[in-house]
């Protein structure tokens, strides 16, 4: 992988029943449910599907909905959703303790 230990999110596209079809760089693509958070806090606007339909891809990479933007999805934790890997596989310097910590 490069120097990004997460690839790029290329599309994305609102489904049905409060799923977002991705695509990343590395050819990782499929279905997400998010439908676990509609209608919590600031999800809860998701109730309506007109809304979750406006979702699109952002210039730096996530997932928004509404002109303000005001609801985001961080495209690194799509992607472990998607893929079912944890932070620890796809950052293994993660795991390393710090000296100076």
């Amino acid at each position: 992988m490069s120097k990004q230990a997460i690839p790029r999110l290329l599309e994305a596209e609102a489904r049905e029943g409060c799923r977002l079809w991705l695509r990343y760089a590395d050819g990782a693509s499929g279905e997400v449910d998010l439908s676990s958070l509609a209608g919590q806090g600031v999800f809860a606007a998701w109730n309506d599907r007109n809304f979750f339909a406006t979702a699109r891809l952002a210039p730096e990479g996530a997932v928004v909905w509404g002109d303000d933007e005001r609801i985001d999805a961080c495209p690194d934790a799509l992607y472990m959703r998607l893929t079912g890997k944890t932070p620890e596989e796809l950052m293994p310097a993660a795991r390393k303790p710090l000296a100076y910590a």
